[in-house]
């Protein structure tokens, strides 16, 4: 499975975003690249009737084979709260096979390189019993994890990052993305993530930049195909 799962430390920390400069990263080198996002919470009515998440759209219109929403965001979910709960105010039964079957659906296999994007951080509760994490587990699926860079980033990072561990998934490295504006002792902070985090940075985006920079693209590939 030609496929990276992209998490994240919390909630809007970036994961589309750099999910988004990696798809262009990967579309530049003349790859095949499709995106998907299993579960969507905070999604809005369209034109259609039909319930579209807006960060969903992104990653549709940055891949470079077309599918339907449907095949991109499996679970569109109302309101903008855990998805478990939006779920169940749906009436939908999340589960762990539901979403893995979904996955497994919606991948491309002529992509070079199915993006898939979490929702919230890592440990996301799909019901009383099971995480989305359970699932990449799983699957498999090689995870690059999202640093949003700012206060309390140093808990979050190292706390996601033993847990990923503590799953045995292959583990590709993090990124960190600049939030904060002028942030202090931001470069003490990504060293001290580097000297916790035995895996590479594969890059740092700073604030408002759109660009990944020096981002190891070709370390992600070799990684996937060794």
């Amino acid at each position: 499975m030609k496929a990276i799962f992209i998490t994240g430390t919390d909630t809007g920390i970036g994961k589309t975003f750099i999910s988004g400069l990696l798809l262009r990263e990967f579309n530049a080198l003349k790859l095949q690249t499709f995106a998907i996002k299993p579960l969507a919470s905070g999604c809005y009515s369209s034109s259609s009737g039909s319930l579209k998440n807006e960060d969903a759209q992104y990653l549709q219109a940055h891949a470079s084979i077309k599918q339907p929403y449907v095949v991109v965001n499996p679970f569109a979910l109302k309101e903008p709260i855990a998805p478990h709960l939006a779920a169940q105010e749906m009436g939908i039964n999340l589960s762990k096979q539901a979403v893995k079957n979904s996955i497994l659906s919606s991948i491309q296999a002529d992509a070079d390189i199915n993006i898939i994007e979490g929702i919230g951080g890592w440990a996301v509760p799909l019901n009383d019993e099971e995480l989305l994490s359970d699932v990449i587990s799983e699957l498999h699926i090689p995870v690059l994890l999202v640093v949003g860079i700012k206060l309390g980033c140093l808990n979050h990072s190292i706390l996601t990052y033993k847990n990923i561990l503590s799953t045995r998934v292959p583990f590709i490295g993090w990124v960190a993305n600049c939030l904060v504006p002028n942030m202090p002792f931001i470069k003490e902070n990504i060293y001290t993530l580097q000297k916790w985090i035995n895996r590479p940075c594969l890059g740092i985006v700073p604030y408002h930049c759109e660009s990944l920079g020096h981002i190891q693209i070709q370390e992600i590939l070799n990684f996937l195909l060794q």
